[in-house]
């Protein structure tokens, strides 16, 4: 929590920002060749063959989905609580990262079920919640492109956040409450993980990377986020102080 509250000022953050976001870079770029040799050097599954190395970026990009709005809907709570910028800044700027990992996902889903369902797409309970919350991505991001940086736009995609979270177990336990195409847990089970150890540790060191990938992506949207809202503060400030010395002139004039 201190760490929270140390870096919840945004002068603070871009300090912050500037000193780990090439380290961020960094550990990114590690893991994601240390991935994809992974996901390149493991055997094909016995049944989907090649096909199945789409796992480890479907797998990841679906899990990091689901990360983005949990994320959003933390913000979201920071939002409505404590009324904090910082907070909105990461709302709003987790919006498109997540609906971009949310396209990868349902893209690299259809690249897979093709060769393996004979279709690209079907309603399957687990894709049509996928679908939705690409929906609700872009429906946030509409909100506040409507609403500039206005309070009130900052609390309506809050709310919005938080209503839209109902579809997040839906997502997850989609596959245990209807009878879908998708197979259920393999890596986070019980009884441990159901996938070969030679396809696991690819897969798991992928999702890191993305996982990485996100964050260091999110750090610098936010910054960017404060720097933009801090030069638009100073353009408004400028204007109308150019405005008070234009009208203190015509006064003058009379």
């Amino acid at each position: 929590m201190s760490f929270l509250s140390t870096y919840a000022n945004p002068t603070r953050f871009l300090r912050f920002a500037d000193r780990a976001s090439p380290w961020l870079a960094g550990a990114t770029a590690l893991l994601l060749a240390v991935g994809l040799y992974g996901a390149f050097a493991a055997p094909p599954d016995y049944q989907q063959g090649e096909t199945s190395r789409i796992m480890y970026i479907h797998v990841p990009s679906a899990w990091l989905a689901i990360f983005a709005y949990v994320v959003m809907t933390s913000a979201s709570l920071g939002v409505l609580v404590w009324r904090h910028p910082l907070a909105d800044a990461a709302q709003k700027t987790a919006a498109t990262l997540g609906a971009a990992f949310t396209f990868i996902c349902l893209v690299t889903g259809s690249l897979w079920g093709k060769p393996m369902w004979g279709t690209f797409w079907v309603w399957d309970a687990r894709l049509t919640s996928m679908l939705v919350l690409f929906l609700l991505y872009l429906g946030l991001i509409a909100v506040r492109q409507t609403m500039d940086d206005t309070p009130r736009g900052a609390r309506i995609a809050a709310i919005m956040t938080l209503v839209g979270f109902i579809d997040i177990p839906i997502i997850k336990y989609s596959v245990d409450w209807w009878n879908t195409l998708h197979q259920p847990a393999s890596v986070f089970r019980i009884d441990g993980p159901s996938i070969s150890g030679s396809m696991l540790w690819p897969l798991i060191v992928m999702a890191l990377a993305a996982t990485l990938l996100f964050v260091t992506l999110h750090v610098m949207a936010i910054r960017n986020e404060i720097l933009r809202r801090r030069l638009a503060r100073l353009s408004m400030q400028a204007v109308r102080a150019g405005e008070s010395a234009a009208s203190e002139s015509l006064e003058a004039a009379r």
